[in-house]
């Protein structure tokens, strides 16, 4: 259930034995500069999805694409069977969005922001003030319903872009890297409302290059330099690309041997999916500062073919 009170359900759509999303040899170049190139996957209705990688790996412009913001320049896609090119206008009734840099109006309230995505989304107006205090009361606003966004808490307005993106009852979640920028106050709260949508059976798609976050999902696609390298659930990657275990001693270790000048090799410790990163790709999985791919990329976004 979503926190408008309705089942996640579209009517006249296609049916839930099909892939709740599919991306086929999906890509994108802008100009001379490749972002995505190639990405196959399949996520099934209800499972909970990481896109993990990098700053610049290619998981915003995978979504972009998907929720039909951007337009592939190779391949295809489809949610719920959709085309996201041809069928554009019915894959957006189908899905809700949190974006990674904030999308509320901080000038309106709370309410005003849910009213306005209610009226785009087509609620009744008989329906809409309960659909808005039930949001508002499942992402606990209700007493800052009347306040102007720009007094809220990083928390606050990620709990709102939330709700707002399940206002509509959608059949998909997208949600990119959807904690930054939260303290761990904010994270865990956001994190209890993304696990209450999980075991509603919301589909979640979600980008992030944080490793607990997509240890804690149910399947993991790692992505590198716009590539789709690997597949599969987090403990079945680990065991097929980091041995189950990993040979490199902890940070801590490591320090306190170069400090006290031993070479003796410390214990093996468990691996993760930090471990089967480095060994796909080469190296470790951390905030980084832009590459110059990334700043191609961003180049050729602002500068070159318009996206649509």
């Amino acid at each position: 259930m979503s926190p408008t009170g309705s089942a996640t359900t579209v009517m006249g759509g296609p049916g839930d034995d099909q892939a709740a999303i599919l991306a086929d040899r999906l890509g994108r170049r802008y100009g001379d500069v490749t972002a995505v190139e190639s990405v196959s996957f399949s996520i099934h209705p209800g499972e909970f999805f990481a896109l993990l990688g990098p700053n610049g790996a290619g998981k915003t412009t995978t979504l972009h694409m998907l929720t039909t913001m951007v337009r592939p320049t190779s391949g295809t896609a489809s949610v719920f069977g959709f085309d996201v090119v041809r069928e554009a206008h019915a894959v957006r009734r189908l899905l809700g969005m949190v974006f990674q840099d904030p999308a509320l109006d901080d000038r309106l309230t709370a309410r005003e922001n849910l009213e306005i995505h209610a009226v785009l989304y087509g609620i009744g107006r008989k329906e809409r003030a309960g659909v808005i205090e039930r949001a508002l009361d499942w992402a606990a606003l209700t007493e800052a319903r009347d306040r102007r966004v720009r007094s809220f808490s990083g928390g606050m307005k990620r709990r709102l872009e939330l709700a707002r993106a399940l206002t509509h009852s959608p059949k998909v979640l997208f949600l990119d890297e959807p904690t930054i920028g939260l303290d761990p106050q904010g994270r865990r709260n956001l994190w209890e409302h993304i696990a209450a949508l999980r075991e509603g059976g919301m589909t979640v798609l979600m980008t992030t290059h944080n490793l607990p976050e997509a240890e804690a999902c149910d399947r993991v696609a790692i992505m590198d330099a716009g590539r789709l390298v690997a597949v599969g659930t987090p403990p079945e990657l680990v065991a097929r690309f980091a041995g189950g275990h990993s040979d490199q001693p902890p940070t801590a270790a490591l320090a306190g041997r170069a400090a006290s000048g031993m070479e003796a090799a410390e214990p093996a410790k468990p691996a993760d999916l930090e471990d089967v990163f480095i060994a796909l790709t080469g190296k470790q999985l951390r905030d980084e500062q832009a590459t110059a791919r990334d700043r191609l990329v961003s180049f050729a976004k602002r500068g070159g073919e318009h996206t649509r």
